[in-house]
């Protein structure tokens, strides 16, 4: 009930302020995402243990502010942004904590040790997802001043060079996607056939982690363009 009623207050201000505070939990989602994978090279079980359950909690946090968010978020807003415009962007940012839970969820179901030649670029590569969630969370946190200038001006072009960035921290990590891929692929014969399967998905979340965040700016670019 706390949380609903932490929710109702922060709508009596601005419903950004919850989506603010849910892309927050998001955030600290995302970023037990390295951790997870130090403890997965290591072969530290108790803290592939702790860092799943960590992420497991604040999903289940994220998905509550979500979900009251989205039963208590007025039917008719007086701002320059559409009521399903606003739930679209929620929907992108529950998406990074998603796929945070489905990353460890398939550490714990499987052994995912990762060929050698991986282990570094691997690191890599989902330092840049996260460092990409990070860089979207720093966009949603300028909501407040887009509203206070209705979504124009100074703060809305700040806003736009934020985005460009954001495009651009993506495309690396499209790159080093691709580049563990082809690591992935030249080791194929001396791993199991559905370990392989299992790493190109493993792989294919880690760069979600990414296309979400960027998703995420592009819908805030859009609701600038209106």
């Amino acid at each position: 009930m706390r949380s609903s009623n932490t929710i109702a207050s922060l709508l009596r201000g601005s419903p950004f302020k919850p989506m603010q505070a849910h892309m927050r939990v998001v955030l600290s989602c995302a970023q037990e995402v390295p951790g997870l994978f130090e403890a997965l090279i290591a072969g530290d079980q108790a803290a592939l243990t702790a860092a799943k359950e960590c992420i497991f909690a604040k999903e289940q946090e994220a998905d509550q502010i979500k979900n009251n968010l989205r039963a208590q978020l007025p039917r008719s807003l007086f701002m320059p942004v559409d009521r399903r415009d606003l739930l679209e962007l929620l929907e992108l940012q529950d998406s990074i904590a998603n796929t945070a839970q489905d990353i460890a969820g398939l550490m714990m179901e499987r052994d995912m040790t990762p060929p050698a030649e991986m282990v570094e670029p691997l690191r890599t590569f989902v330092q840049r997802c996260v460092d990409t969630c990070v860089h979207s969370g720093n966009i949603i946190e300028e909501l407040d001043e887009l509203l206070e200038t209705g979504f124009r001006g100074r703060d809305a072009a700040r806003v736009e060079v934020m985005v460009d960035e954001l495009n651009r921290i993506e495309d690396e990590t499209d790159e080093m996607g691709m580049a563990l891929a082809r690591i992935l692929f030249s080791h194929e014969d001396q791993m199991k056939p559905v370990s392989v399967v299992f790493w190109y998905q493993m792989l294919h979340w880690i760069g979600d982690l990414a296309d979400y965040a960027e998703k995420v700016g592009d819908r805030l670019r859009l609701l600038i363009a209106r």
